[in-house]
């Protein structure tokens, strides 16, 4: 497998990405998840770049059966270390999934595979468009017919209104590149670039679309605050909810 640009972040960071603000809200997000998915114990849920697994092992103690993978070896190890009975996680990569019909339900958050565009894209795909497509193609295939999939985006529209200092934003892209300093378990300081595709509802519409799955909605939420809210310039994130269609469907 190819080193992702990532990886180096998350072994730096390790456990300590679990104290960073943005992860403090999980059990509200799982707590709304379940609820707009319809999910219920027995449940398959996989869970697309699951990072330490903070969303997959929520599920599971839950009551679902959840399969987490993330293409870092490090971050696999500290959800394997913590894993709640009923998860289990594989290093992957998210853009070569190979599951086939077997989950009731996917989620990828936090920009945790989707959206998560680098300096080592392929040179043809500059806007990250092919890698993404590859991630949702892969969601697609891994549902049931029927299932349903939970996914996040940053909002363009966030970015440009509130660009930070030590951000760059690529308009003809609509990638952002943010130079950050990230802390490891022992406060040691690593700088690091770090990429991530913005999107606009609209954008995340067409996406979903080429590959099969058909949006049900688009909502703007922002991380621990995740509510049916249509879309917005305020909010940092929008979250996805779509469904593969049934077989023999042609509308959703």
């Amino acid at each position: 497998m190819q080193r992702h640009w990532f990886e180096d972040l998350a072994d730096h960071m390790g456990a300590a990405y679990l104290r960073y603000s943005f992860t403090r809200g999980t059990e509200q997000e799982v707590g709304f998840l379940i609820d707009v998915l319809g999910l219920q114990p027995g449940d398959r849920v996989l869970d697309v770049g699951c990072g330490p697994g903070r969303h997959a092992n929520a599920l599971a103690a839950a009551g679902m059966v959840v399969t987490g993978i993330d293409i870092s070896r490090r971050f696999v190890e500290i959800a394997s270390e913590r894993a709640a009975p009923g998860a289990s996680f594989v290093r992957a990569d998210a853009r070569r999934l190979s599951f086939d019909a077997e989950f009731d339900a996917a989620i990828s958050l936090c920009q945790g595979a989707f959206g998560l565009g680098g300096p080592d894209l392929d040179a043809g795909d500059p806007a990250n468009i092919t890698s993404d497509e590859m991630v949702l193609r892969g969601m697609q295939r891994a549902l049931v017919p029927g299932g349903r999939a939970a996914v996040s985006a940053f909002s363009s529209y966030f970015q440009v209104r509130f660009l930070e200092e030590g951000d760059h934003f690529d308009a003809a892209t609509g990638i952002n590149r943010e130079h950050t300093t990230v802390l490891d378990e022992g406060g040691n300081s690593s700088e690091h670039d770090a990429w991530t595709t913005c999107y606009t509802p609209r954008e995340l519409r067409l996406v979903f679309d080429r590959v099969g799955l058909r949006v049900d909605d688009v909502w703007s939420v922002t991380p621990g605050n995740y509510a049916a809210r249509p879309p917005d310039t305020d909010h940092a994130e929008f979250l996805v909810l779509a469904h593969r269609p049934a077989v023999g469907c042609s509308k959703g």
